[in-house]
């Protein structure tokens, strides 16, 4: 019995202490005696005691691993043995893992550096300056950049300005000029306002309104946000005021309201569809006033000063009500087949967002300064020409009342990481742009395409369809709508009045397309980038559909258009 006793010891023992397995096995147990049996008995049964306690914390440190073995399969149990294999030994040296590369993409990196410098060694052509060439292998490079993305935009913006300071195509004054014009900043404001929409809940109270009137449908929500903004187009002159100062804050708690949230995988229940259709919808009714944009009135001087016509806001209205009406429909249902929101319809939504009003109860005191200082914005942008108060100085008014008030806090300001990377490449883009513009190099370009069409020997229509679609589609170049009209617009103009294009007509016609043509990318207008900078529609998607949803502005307004204008006695 002694011997089953230690026997036992040991094979319990077995699973705390290895050691004693080899003790056992060298000193076999005494034969017993009857004067010892008791004690015997009495050690061996406190060994034993002692031993099972010992095995059963062993087994309790093994059971995890046993539990998971027993019923597995050879498979999964070879995988499990190798990944106890692998586990290292008490006190081994573990290596820390491996930080993961947290600098740029390089492939798309050495793509944009490429494009740079093989453009900077092609021969300059013949009326180009050297600086002017050198300017456009940076713009173009930095295109690139912004469209690969090796690093944030912002980044490669920065790394652009560089280059042009680092090879003395730009002195440095001039490639940071633009951090004073008055448009990036405008669109940094309207990010610090959707700050204080958000923050106070009055953006979640309009938008509950704004579904609780049309949002059974999808659709129907869009529509109803895309003729608001249209509504108010011939009042604020400014796009970048209008659309980001007021709608993207709407569009925002609208999007929040309806669980369709950036960077957790709902972006497409109703955020991507309502950005891009705000979005293109916006530059189609700054197209639709003289007054809805402010480069809008650059457009009609240049006309009076080119062909001695003027350009009335109820004859820019008048012409452009039509195929305006016609795009602001087809647009957000093409948009809605091709891009579409994975949530079309809610019919308990309205419901829904009548129960939260109801929860949110009467307007807190930070939501009616919130409503006042933008009802004052707002007024100084429809009025500001009166009184002398430009846009951005309406703006940083009313962010003034925001912060003194506590509404907003200089902190969040600080914290909105999309502001400041926006207001960083836009501004950059802008410098860019502009210095091509000084250093002649839009000017070349002008005055060569229309050479060459004028040689072409067409029909003033055909001739006319070729300059509309090369000042159209040139404005990949701009990132200002402003630049792109005082840089072409009258050369154009003037080209196509000689080669017999009605004056009249073709000076209209480069005016409202010199709107339509800023929903091509994210910097194209002063909407684009506060649109954009949401970040629920990625760049490749943003610029491939605003190509698309051109070419239909394109067919509308020069076909409907076309036939409308006749009508009128345009041409």
């Amino acid at each position: 019995m002694a011997s089953m006793a230690l026997a036992s010891s040991c094979s319990l023992g077995f699973g705390a202490h290895r050691p004693s397995l080899r003790s056992c096995a060298l000193k076999p147990a005494a034969p017993p005696r009857s004067s010892l049996l008791s004690r015997s008995v009495g050690d061996h049964a406190r060994r034993l005691n002692s031993a099972a306690a010992v095995a059963g914390a062993g087994a309790a440190r093994l059971l995890p691993p046993l539990r998971s073995l027993a019923p597995e399969s050879g498979a999964r149990r070879s995988s499990a043995v190798k990944a106890t294999a692998a586990t290292p030994a008490p006190g081994a040296a573990v290596s820390p893992p491996a930080k993961p590369w947290q600098g740029a993409a390089m492939g798309p990196l050495l793509a944009s550096i490429a494009t740079g410098v093989i453009l900077w060694f092609v021969p300059v052509p013949a009326g180009v300056s050297r600086n002017a060439w050198q300017l456009l292998a940076i713009f173009l490079a930095t295109i690139v950049g912004i469209i690969t993305q090796p690093l944030p935009l912002g980044a490669v913006a920065l790394m652009g300005l560089g280059a042009a300071v680092l090879t003395k195509t730009l002195t440095f004054a001039a490639a940071f000029s633009a951090f004073g014009d008055p448009i990036p900043w405008l669109i940094a404001l309207a990010f610090f306002f959707a700050r204080g929409f958000i923050k106070t809940g009055l953006g979640n109270r309009i938008a509950y309104q704004f579904v609780k009137l049309f949002g059974s449908s999808s659709l129907g929500l869009g529509y109803s946000l895309v003729f608001s903004e249209a509504l108010l187009a011939p009042a604020i002159p400014s796009v970048s005021a209008r659309a980001g100062g007021i709608f993207l804050p709407l569009v925002k708690s609208l999007c929040v309201a309806c669980g369709s949230n950036v960077g957790d995988g709902t972006e497409h229940k109703l955020g991507s569809w309502l950005m891009l259709t705000c979005f293109q919808t916006s530059v189609i009714s700054s197209a639709m006033f003289l007054t809805a944009m402010a480069a809008n009135p650059l457009s009609a001087n240049l006309t009076f000063n080119t062909i001695k016509q003027t350009i009335g806001w109820t004859d820019w209205a008048k012409a452009a009500i039509v195929p305006g009406l016609l795009s602001l429909i087809v647009v957000p249902l093409l948009l809605y087949v091709i891009y579409p929101p994975t949530v079309k319809s809610s019919p308990d939504a309205p419901k829904l967002a009548k129960e939260r009003l109801e929860k949110m109860g009467p307007m807190s005191n930070n939501e009616k300064i919130m409503a006042g200082t933008l009802l004052l914005t707002v007024g100084l942008w429809i009025f500001g020409g009166k009184l002398n108060v430009d846009a951005v100085t309406a703006a940083i008014l009313g962010l003034s009342v925001l912060l003194i008030t506590g509404v907003v806090t200089w902190k969040e300001c600080l914290g909105e990481a999309v502001a400041w990377d926006t207001l960083t490449w836009f501004a950059a883009l802008i410098a860019m742009a502009g210095y091509l513009n000084k250093y002649g190099l839009i000017s070349w370009f002008s005055q060569t395409v229309v050479k060459f069409v004028g040689g072409l020997g067409l029909s003033w229509q055909a001739s006319f369809g070729i300059l509309v679609l090369l000042y159209f589609y040139s404005h990949y170049f701009f990132a200002s709508g402003a630049a792109h009209i005082g840089a072409m617009f009258t050369a154009f103009l003037s080209v196509a009045s000689a080669l017999g294009t009605p004056p009249y007509f073709g000076a209209m016609v480069l005016a409202f397309l010199s709107n339509l043509m800023g929903g091509l990318t994210h910097y194209g207008i002063g909407s684009a980038p506060v649109f954009y900078g949401a970040n629920y529609v990625p760049l490749a998607q943003w610029w491939g559909y605003g190509f698309i949803v051109s070419v239909v502005n394109i067919i509308i307004w020069l076909g409907v258009g076309g036939i409308w204008w006749k009508a009128i006695g345009l041409w």
